[in-house]
């Protein structure tokens, strides 16, 4: 692997990295050294977990060498082990100055990330490095307990104190084996994710929970979801030690709401309800038992060790609590709001204060664990459980005196407001776990809010623990300031990386109105109106036409994604979208998710299936957790602005809260006012789901922003910095759906992707071939982890596996369909085309014999060698001549054919070695595609990457040998467009072989009946031929005949009236008129743009009017033609032929000849007619 020296730290990195990710790692390192915290942003698709994985591992390697460098010179006394390595170029740095360390002082690495989803892509890219560090996951028993006893209960809590149950008594058999397994050298050394703890475990009957926790101890690298770092509950639960541990944040920008979550509570009426039901079951069993004094009390004690005053002391603080709780009264739809110093106001009116917190809290847990480990009762303890978590996070520390309790407390709540408000829930949460406690959880009552508005509580928390620094890293964090500024905790190390993509793998646009002309708003007073929903319905629909494969939509919420569905399914829209692209909604809950995005995966991938569409909502798991690679989302709409609801409370309070800490002006910090962060929390939420567009170096795809309302400046300015230079403003619906369709075809044109296998074959075997890169594959057995897979952010590997498939014969690869067809090698090429097919089949001798002649085919010297050929060819006279000298001499047409495959294969060896070689495989590619195709268009495309250097135009003109005799005349055309000279066309290049043999046979017969014909002999070869003699007198090839119409045709007047007549009875009176305007308008302007914006929102309203679009033709001009057959094509999915277009062609009007011409005669008529018609 390339190796690259960064601040003085050696990175082995898989492939050479880019600038953009140098200054990554840089910044990484930089964190690292100086123990200083960073905040740092790099768009997805810039490899930054990669980078950060290497760089943290580099820096830790180099930490351990200057270890054992110190221990060599404590050995040497001061003496040199290497005389030229003296011990000073080891570094500091890495060991903090002259303080003196041990191995055991190596700092662990924390890796945090928001589920485990995402630490299974980051896992996976670790095994992509060449660093093997002792790797630790961890996870919830919900995960990774293998137990069935235990993981047959409902409730959490209930598998959590059942499980410590068991292992306290040792009747797990799964834990009785962690001790011997986990020092087994082949388990410390692998890196397993939780889904390989899980296989491991039921392997060799081992607990997977408690494996990994004994693996932490020795883990170099520990992974973790980060509200197990960020929660002090799970964080206490887990044992996480981190003094001196380096935390990283990866995917960072749900850190602020994770940890004002982490940190807050809603306690419920059900939930006191429930808790109160559990302690008076158990009080009721415990009276009984001391009233009987049966001798099952010795066992009952041995297991529970607490007197009935206790349990009823506990019952008691329950009741005070609720009773607190409820005595205020407040109206249905407001609530009551107190300072966050008032929770210990109200927790002292039920006895709990920080004198009496430890007794309470012991004995809250022991009855849950008692309770959870009863066979045969079922009591919901959830309630209990969540009064001990409570009086964790209320009273944390411990005071020495009164002084410094009431400031313990103080700090403890400056972050935090108590908000009491009515429950309206009517308590229709799932109780099935909880058969006893039904009728006591009917009562309704007030819930209490205990809610944090700081996520720099939870940072602080973290700096207060010693962790050596802090790396918070996303793809979407902007704009930092604000960001750093909430988390209340020194950043000096920032970074805004740039993208690796270019400008043509992006397009974005903001559609103002949709093709209906309506302005497109999700504001609240618009999102339902009709015509709003309409109007974007149309807009998907249409725009479902133009992205080619997957399609994403994200909606501002569940409910407004909802009742949009719904209207469009009741209006027909959905239907236009499903007949195009089958659509897949994200459901609520996470049981379906996995059906649903692998259908849509699947869809994606059928061959048969123009794609699907997958509807989704802002800060969902599809927009945050998911990875929409390649053709899985080649474009994304963002259907409006996700403002939080401004309405809840917690927003409400969130936002006063930020207003009166920005009054305070507290010295050394600064606040975001609430309307900013209101604002910010929508761009965020919108820039995280505009990054699953483009997810590596080579995807490309759009973005459509379907609110007018992005057209501000100010909200522009919000957008990704790579994001923002592409985004452009359209005045119609037409101009954007042009621009988006050509996008497209170019993007697909420069960076095809693998063809769609069938459904049987479809992702396991799309890397069999690999066989050196086995390693960097994983199982595909499902169409979700393919949208997962490797190569989906690591370009490295999408360049190592074209290179890979391109084989060992470099240019053999455009002809690799052909290596298994003998015959064709057997004999001669048939064209130049056919040469450009062989010529890499050739003995390798060969080939290194045409690469070695550097100085004869040199670049310069081609192009002379080309331009005195052409210049040759464009005397007309030594042309004829020359033709019939060959004819006479009767010269064998091999010997021609021959000379052609040879300059063709010089001409080849030359360009590969003038280009990069991803160029010259795209124009290789190209020329393939042209020669199965016969698209011209293609051609043109792939190869406009000659004219951007002069020094390679000699090239796109000696492309002109390879072009077909019926385009060489529009190539020509183009490289004089391009390139200001021409390539040598004469009008009898555009004739085929059989019709230049035609032409000589004919022109010697001429010139023996008619000396006189020959003796003009500079004179053009088309002034020459007589068509009526070549077609035997027939009239429809004669030029003159071209002129006038034929007898029998249809007028041009019937077939105007016909269309007139179907669009009146298909648009009605008004919009005719409409239609009619915007003709007489481009008939007077010649406005291509403005009439086809018209055009396009009348005609695809309706799926049934598309033809009339396609007849519209007829009304287009000849030089705006083809970029309207270009856009039929990108909207209807499906090539239009010309004839379609231009409706009103002579040859579509004529009737059929009674005896049809032979071919080459058709050729000639062609030929003639293209150019009377030019």
């Amino acid at each position: 692997m390339p190796s690259l020296s960064l601040n003085g730290v050696t990175v082995e990195f898989p492939f050479p990295p880019y600038d953009c990710q140098k200054a990554y790692m840089s910044r990484v390192l930089e964190c690292l050294q100086q123990k200083m915290n960073g905040v740092l942003e790099s768009p997805t698709g810039t490899g930054k977990t990669l980078c950060l994985l290497c760089a943290t591992l580099a820096w830790r390697d180099h930490f351990k060498d200057t270890i054992s460098a110190r221990k060599i010179a404590e050995r040497l006394h001061g003496d040199e082990m290497f005389q030229n390595t003296p011990l000073s170029s080891w570094g500091t740095a890495a060991t903090d100055g002259d303080t003196p360390t041990y191995y055991t002082d190596v700092p662990k690495i924390i890796y945090a990330s928001r589920t485990h989803s995402q630490l299974a892509q980051v896992i996976n890219e670790l095994k992509n490095t060449s660093y093997r560090p002792k790797v630790c996951v961890l996870g919830s028993r919900e995960q990774l307990c293998i137990n069935q006893e235990v993981m047959r209960q409902e409730s959490s809590t209930v598998k959590v104190h059942m499980c410590r149950g068991k292992v306290s008594t040792r009747s797990c058999v799964y834990y009785n084996n962690v001790e011997e397994k986990s020092t087994d050298r082949d388990l410390v050394n692998s890196v397993l994710d939780v889904e390989d703890l899980v296989k491991l475990g039921n392997k060799q009957r081992v607990c997977p929970y408690y494996l990994s926790r004994s693996l932490k101890q020795q883990a170099d690298i520990v992974f973790m979801p980060y509200n197990y770092l960020l929660d002090p509950k799970s964080r206490r639960a887990h044992s996480i030690e981190l003094k001196g541990a380096v935390v990283i944040f990866d995917e960072a920008h749900n850190v602020e709401k994770t940890c004002e979550e982490s940190t807050s509570f809603d306690l419920t009426p059900y939930d006191l309800a429930s808790a109160i039901t559990a302690v008076d079951r158990l009080l009721v069993e415990k009276t009984k038992e001391a009233a009987h004094g049966e001798s099952l009390t010795e066992d009952f004690n041995s297991a529970f060790k607490m007197d009935v005053e206790t349990i009823a002391k506990i019952k008691r603080i329950l009741l005070d609590l609720e009773a607190a709780i409820d005595s205020y009264e407040l109206p249905s739809d407001r609530g009551v709001t107190k300072p966050g110093m008032f929770i210990y106001e109200l927790l002292e009116r039920a006895q709990l204060t920080y004198s009496t917190k430890t007794a309470v809290y012991e004995a809250v847990e022991q009855i849950s664990g008692y309770l959870a480990g009863q066979p045969g009762i079922f009591l919901n303890i959830n309630g209990l459980q969540k009064l001990a978590d409570i009086i964790q996070l209320v009273f944390c520390g411990e005071p020495s005196d009164e002084k410094e309790r009431h400031k313990l407390m103080e700090s403890n709540t400056t972050h935090f407001k108590v908000h009491i408000h009515r429950d309206n829930s009517f308590h229709k949460k799932k109780q099935s776990a909880d058969v006893w406690a039904a009728s006591s959880s009917k009562k309704q009552g007030n819930i209490l809010s205990y809610w944090c508005f700081s996520p720099g509580f939870s940072m602080q928390e973290l700096v207060n623990q010693e962790v050596r620094c802090i790396i918070l890293t996303s793809g979407t964090l902007s704009p930092l300031t604000s960001f750093t500024s909430e988390m209340r905790i020194k950043f000096p190390v920032s970074l805004e990386n740039s993208h690796v993509i270019e400008r043509d793998q992006i397009f974005v646009s903001i559609i103002e109105r949709g093709p209906d002309g309506v302005a497109l708003s999700s504001a609240f007073d618009r999102r339902f109106v009709p015509e709003n929903m309409a109007s974007l319905g149309n807009t998907v629909a249409n725009l479902s036409r133009v992205v080619p494969h997957g399609l994403l939509v994200f909606f501002p919420s569940f409910p407004v994604m909802e009742k949009t569905l719904e209207f469009w399914r009741a209006n027909g829209h959905a239907d236009r979208i499903e007949n195009v692209k089958p659509m897949f909604v994200e459901p609520k809950g996470k049981g379906t998710f996995n059906e649903v995005i692998d259908g849509y995966y699947s869809k994606v991938n059928d061959p048969a299936s123009k794609g699907g569409s997958f509807f989704a909502v802002c800060r969902g798991k599809a927009s945050e957790g998911l990875d929409f690679a390649d053709t899985f989302g080649r474009g994304v709409i963002i259907t409006g602005l996700p403002f939080p609801p401004k309405m809840d409370p917690r927003i409400i309070l969130k936002m006063q809260f930020l207003d009166e800490m920005r009054k305070k002006k507290v010295p050394g910090m600064t606040y975001l006012s609430g309307q900013e962060w209101y604002r910010q929390q929508a761009f965020r939420a919108v820039n995280q789901a505009i990054g699953r567009v483009i997810r590596h170096k080579e995807d490309y795809g759009a973005i459509f922003l379907c609110d007018q309302r992005f057209k501000g400046s100010d909200v522009r300015a919000q957008l990704p910095s790579w994001v923002r230079p592409y985004v452009r403003l359209y005045d119609g619906f037409g101009n954007m759906v042009r621009d988006a369709s050509q996008f497209f075809r170019v993007a697909q044109k420069l960076r095809p992707v693998v063809e769609k296998k069938a459904a049987a074959e479809s992702c396991g075997t799309v890397w069999s071939s690999d066989t050196q890169s086995s390693r960097f594959t994983s199982s595909h057995s499902s169409h979700t982890q393919k949208a997962k897979a490797l190569d989906a952010h690591l370009p490295s590997l999408k360049r190592r596996r074209l290179n890979e498939h391109s084989g060992a014969s470099g240019m053999a690869r455009i002809c690799i369909e052909y290596e298994s067809e003998v015959q064709e090698s057997q004999r001669r090429p048939a064209s130049l085309l056919d040469a450009l097919e062989r010529g890499d089949h050739g003995s390798a001798e060969d080939a290194n014999a045409v690469v070695g002649e550097e100085k004869a085919n040199h670049l310069s010297t081609l192009s002379l060698q080309h331009d005195k050929r052409m210049a040759d060819e464009l005397r007309g006279g030594k042309r004829k001549i020359k033709l019939v000298h060959e004819q006479r001499a009767s010269v064998s047409d091999d010997v021609s054919e021959e000379g052609s495959a040879s300059r063709a294969k010089k001409f080849l060896a030359e360009m590969k070695k003038s280009l990069s070689q991803v160029n010259f495989d795209r124009i290789i590619q190209a020329l393939q595609t042209y020669k199965k195709t016969d698209n011209l268009d293609i051609l043109l495309t792939e190869t406009a990457v000659l004219t951007e250097d002069a020094n390679t135009h000699s090239l796109l003109r000696g492309i002109y040998q390879f072009v077909r005799p019926h385009h060489k005349k529009r190539f020509d055309e183009r490289c004089q467009q391009l390139t200001g000279q021409s390539c040598g066309y004469k009008v009898d290049h555009s004739l085929s072989k059989d019709e230049k043999k035609a032409l000589v046979l004919q022109s010697a017969t001429d010139r023996q009946s008619a000396v006189g014909l020959t003796s003009t002999s500079t004179t053009s070869t088309c002034s020459q031929l007589n068509t009526q003699q070549l077609n035997k007198g027939g009239h429809h090839l004669n030029q003159q005949g071209l002129r006038e119409p034929l007898t029998g045709s249809a007028p041009k007047s019937e077939v105007h009236a016909a269309f007139l007549s179907d669009v009146k009875k298909a648009l009605g009176a008004e919009q005719t008129a409409r239609l009619f305007q915007a003709i007489h308008s481009y008939k007077k302007t010649d406005n291509y743009e403005s009439l086809v914006t018209t055009v396009v929102s009348l005609f695809t309203e309706r799926d049934e009017d598309f033809s009339l679009l396609v007849r519209f033709g007829m009304v287009i001009r000849p030089h705006h033609k083809k970029q309207y057959k270009e856009m039929l094509d990108a909207l209807i999915g499906q090539s239009v032929s010309a004839a379609g277009v231009a409706a009103l062609s002579e040859d579509q009007q004529r009737p059929a000849s009674s005896s049809p011409p032979a071919k080459t005669q058709s050729k000639i008529s062609c030929f003639f007619s293209s150019s009377q018609r030019k």
